[in-house]
């Protein structure tokens, strides 16, 4: 295993067994807990998705299926927590989660100037897409409304990123010169992925520590 796998394996670890135990159950799990507001990437679960779609092993339009419904379930506690907390809940408890204050602030903006359909358009734009069930649920937005367009703009994520997963997982087992290819890059990918998750992580947890 190259040195970019075993670092892609490090950090996918919670998301591969999930997926691998509870198959679409745990693909609709992982996205929700990316919906809450909590930051798992789901470009790693999607992708990790499709790319057991090209094993055989799902089907890829009830894996993006699978994604969009956990974002719903995900997302109406956000919105619960928005709509029935306040401002005041977003502000006490974000930071043990590694929100930031920049995080909700740029999908308030978001909100405020594409209204209602901001909620469709933010799910299929990243980070923003973590988090605009916040304000949807602090603007009191139409529940209804909110997981429709929730569930519309969250399948075509879904399926693009597992759509990817599945070409990409398609290369590796079938073309050597694939991997080859990607082996020479190791050290650079490597270093990016790390540097990534350091910043990532730091900006956060400073923002908690001033907080």
């Amino acid at each position: 295993m190259s040195l970019v796998e075993h670092i892609i394996a490090l950090l996918a670890i919670p998301v591969t067994i999930t997926i691998d135990y509870l198959g679409y159950v745990g693909v609709a799990i992982l996205m929700a807990i990316e919906s809450a507001c909590i930051p798992l990437p789901s470009e790693i679960i999607m992708v990790y998705a499709g790319a057991m779609v090209a094993e055989g092993q799902y089907s890829l339009f009830w894996v993006a299926t699978a994604g969009a419904i956990g974002n719903n379930l995900g997302s109406h506690l956000a919105y619960v927590i928005g709509a029935k907390g306040g401002r005041s809940a977003i502000n006490r408890w974000g930071r043990y989660i590694l929100m930031s204050e920049k995080d909700v602030q740029r999908a308030e903006w978001f909100f405020a100037r594409f209204g209602s359909g901001a909620v469709f358009i933010a799910r299929l734009l990243p980070v923003v897409r973590t988090f605009i069930a916040l304000p949807a649920g602090l603007a009191r937005m139409n529940l209804t409304k909110f997981h429709i367009y929730t569930f519309l703009g969250s399948w075509p994520w879904s399926f693009g990123l597992a759509y990817v997963g599945m070409k990409l997982g398609a290369a590796w087992q079938g073309d050597n010169q694939f991997k080859d290819y990607l082996h020479k890059f190791d050290f650079i990918i490597a270093a990016i992925l790390v540097l990534a998750v350091i910043w990532f992580v730091k900006s956060h947890w400073s923002h908690r520590q001033k907080k």
